[in-house]
């Protein structure tokens, strides 16, 4: 089931606007939920960085450990984006410099985001 939580009225307001937008592209009704907000919860470690868990090296290189540390590094939130195809790769390339990470790790993440995106780029 997907869903989109909301905090006040602004908020569903903004996304039943953003639905019926999106409605026009599709066939088949939207069938995502919105609901009133009311606990969050943080998924277990193995669920965070999903994507970038699946790449030893790069978690390595980073010195990052699960829990507390993965779920609240920018680097490894973005490292995760990139290699699950949410990016391009002229954007992954004007950023990378600023996260501190080597130029082999970069060259790392544009063969993922090259070999599991054929086409793409």
């Amino acid at each position: 089931m997907s869903a989109i939580f909301y905090h006040d009225q602004e908020q569903l307001k903004l996304a039943e606007e953003s639905m019926k937008m999106h409605q026009k592209n599709f066939n088949k009704p939207i069938t995502t939920k919105l609901l009133p907000f009311k606990k969050f919860y943080v998924a277990e470690d193995y669920h965070q960085k999903y994507i970038l868990q699946r790449h030893s090296f790069l978690i390595n290189a980073l010195d990052i450990d699960p829990g507390e540390e993965l779920i609240k590094s920018h680097v490894a939130a973005r490292m995760n984006g990139y290699i699950g195809g949410y990016g391009t790769m002229p954007r992954f390339d004007s950023e990378w410099e600023k996260w501190g990470i080597t130029e082999k790790m970069a060259d790392y993440v544009r063969k993922q985001m090259i070999s599991s995106f054929r086409g793409k780029y």
